[in-house]
């Protein structure tokens, strides 16, 4: 055997700048998550059922079906339903079927779950800043040009796929 320090070849990080880009951009978006929840955990809600119930405070006072509510979230959740149900468990939501079709459930925000959104009113508009708040206004409106142009003939189907905007599956 030679020296060890000869056959160590380094491989790269990256296949590609694509794939650096990617995965950069998935680390960031799981730190900046980390970071929210860290920020709404005192109120004993996750990102998500905030999010949920943000989505009701817009639609109050009326409601919404678990298709609505779905179509209106920042991140897909396979179990609205059980989503929900921890909400009307915890008094926030409440619920009723629908009389024209049985199959289907109409969630409103609560008395309760308003209150606790007034609550953290103030610590959600200024969490923005204090997450990415390094950045300049011209940094933060490339990074939202960069962005929506990467995610722009995107778009997730019902089914989970991603398809381009033509119709194509990818």
């Amino acid at each position: 055997m030679g020296n060890s320090k000869l056959e160590i070849v380094p491989q790269p990080v990256f296949q590609s700048l694509e794939e650096q880009a990617l995965l950069t951009l998935l680390r960031t978006a799981d730190r900046l998550e980390r970071a929210v929840e860290h920020k709404i955990r005192p109120w004993g809600v996750t990102a998500t059922q905030y999010n949920v119930l943000r989505i009701l405070r817009g639609a109050h006072p009326g409601g919404l079906t678990c298709s609505a509510i779905g179509d209106r979230m920042i991140t897909a959740e396979p179990d609205i339903t059980r989503l929900l149900s921890r909400l009307k468990a915890l008094k926030l939501v409440r619920q009723q079927r629908s009389r024209e079709d049985r199959r289907e459930v109409w969630t409103w925000i609560s008395a309760a779950g308003l209150k606790l959104l007034a609550e953290m009113d103030a610590m959600i508009e200024s969490a923005p800043a204090e997450v990415i708040g390094g950045l300049s206004a011209p940094e933060l409106n490339e990074l939202i040009r960069l962005l929506e142009r990467a995610g722009d003939d995107q778009h997730a189907t019902c089914d989970g796929q991603t398809a381009t905007k033509n119709g194509q599956e990818s």
